[in-house]
Parts: structure tokens; sequence; C-alpha cells
């Protein structure tokens, strides 16, 4: 990761964003939805976590947030900034309603060519609404200046990323997110743009 190459690059005056996915759960790996049910990470999740510790602890980040779930709060531990963090609600994971803990392949079985972007999501959170989230929270980001970590989930980081370059929570689904990994929204000149995307340290054994 150029690290420093994304910091000569910082337009001083702007606030930079690090997006920081938790570690590894054991239903990330089966691929369930994940939105409200608070599951931890697995052994290999806490490994992953601890390898971004090297990386992070090169930056100043002038405040850390964290999802008040506690996978994204044990990695944000495991990477050395847990005694810096701020718990941001609307950092918490889409809210899947009625889909929470099932495959995409399983909810199609009933509901055929389903999707988390374009698809009904009873008793959870619509694009619409997960938009309207990821707006309120880069307005208030935009308020700062600085480089500030965001530890959180898939699904809503890639939401934050789209409605950060084009405004839509849509863009989403064009940007593949892995566990405990790292992306950098910033600027270029005065137009907020993708620094950096889904970027590993390694791969914990």
């Amino acid at each position: 990761m150029n690290t420093s190459s994304a910091a000569a690059h910082r337009y001083e005056g702007h606030v930079e964003l690090w997006l920081i996915r938790h570690g590894e759960t054991e239903w990330s790996l089966s691929g369930q939805h994940t939105g409200r049910t608070d599951i931890p990470l697995t052994e290999r999740g806490h490994k992953q976590a601890q390898l971004l510790a090297p990386l992070l602890a090169t930056q100043h980040f002038d405040r850390v947030l964290t999802s008040p779930m506690s996978r994204a709060i044990q990695t944000c531990r495991e990477t050395g900034l847990g005694e810096r963090a701020e718990v941001e609600r609307d950092l918490h994971e889409w809210d899947y309603g009625i889909y929470e803990g099932r495959t995409t392949s399983a909810i199609r079985e009933t509901v055929p060519g389903w999707s988390v972007w374009d698809s009904p999501i009873p008793e959870g959170e619509s694009l619409e609404q997960i938009q309207t989230r990821a707006r309120s929270l880069i307005e208030r980001l935009l308020a700062s200046q600085g480089r500030i970590a965001l530890f959180s989930h898939a699904h809503f980081l890639r939401v934050l990323g789209g409605c950060w370059m084009g405004d839509s929570a849509a863009l989403g689904a064009h940007l593949i997110l892995d566990t405990a990994s790292i992306s950098i929204l910033g600027f270029d000149r005065d137009n907020r743009a993708l620094r950096q995307w889904n970027v590993r340290c390694s791969e914990a054994e």
C-alpha cells in the first residue's frame, strides 16, 4: 500500500477518510448477511486485524470512529487504535430485515434475482434509507479536517464509497470489499475522489 503517495497527494484543508472493514467472522466466511447480529471475529479474523496494526501505526489519525458492533470494535482494538475510538452509530451495517443471517443464493430460491442493491428488504433498510444515512455521515465528516479512521462493515462502507464519489449508494454495487481491508477516500483538488480501495496487508493463515 503506497501510504507515502497517499499522504503526499492529500489536499490540505480537506478531510481524508480511511475505511477499515472488520476482520473475518463465521458469517462473512459463509456469506450470510450480517447486519444487526452481533457476531465476533474468528481466530483468523483477529489475526487479519493484527496484520493491519503496523501500517496504521505509521499514520497520524485525528479521530478514530467505530461501528457499535463487536466485530468492528474488536478489529479496531487489534490494530492498536481502540483506546482512541469513539462509537459512531451511523457506521453500523445495513439492516437486512427478514434476510438477516441468510445468503443471497438462499434468498433467491424464493425471490429470484434478489439483490441487496435493488430489491425490497422487508423490515430492514431500503437502499434509499441507507443512502440517507451515509450522506448524513459524510456531511458531518466534511465539517472536519485531517485524517479519520472509520471501522465498519462491507455493505455500509461500499455505500459510503458510492456516496462519496457519486452521491449514490447504488454505486457501491461495483466496489468489492474484503475483510480486514483498507480503503481511502479523499480529494483531488476540490473534487471528492477514491484514493485507494480494498487494500489488504496480507492473508492470515
